[in-house]
């Protein structure tokens, strides 16, 4: 099976996410999400390849923003060519407006 999320240190620590993302996808994503909770610096996400996602893959980007910004990090959600799909979804469950998260890129709300 392929990864669907992949993590990547160097240079800039970064979650690729392409593809679909939901319930049944979950167990793959974890090994990339523990990678990037050892990150020393921010973790940026990029979701410009990112086709589909549920609710699940945002709880667990949650979870991470939750633990990284125990650590003095943040995750930075790259928006900036996302689907129009996922950019609703994060809007929906809110993970946008918890602290220890920030966005890069345009954001239909705040224009």
């Amino acid at each position: 099976m392929s990864r669907i999320i992949e993590f990547a240190d160097t240079p800039t620590p970064t979650l690729r996410c392409t593809g679909d993302e939901d319930r049944t996808t979950q167990s793959r994503r974890r090994q990339a999400l523990v990678r990037a909770l050892g990150a020393d610096t921010d973790v940026r996400v990029d979701l410009r390849e990112l086709v589909f996602a549920d609710s699940s893959l945002m709880v667990d980007l949650a979870m991470l923003s939750r633990r990284l910004r125990g650590r003095g990090r943040t995750l930075l959600l790259s928006v900036a060519g996302a689907h129009p799909q996922i950019v609703t979804l994060i809007e929906n469950v809110g993970l946008h407006r918890l602290p220890g998260v920030r966005i890069d890129g345009y954001w239909p709300a705040l224009a």
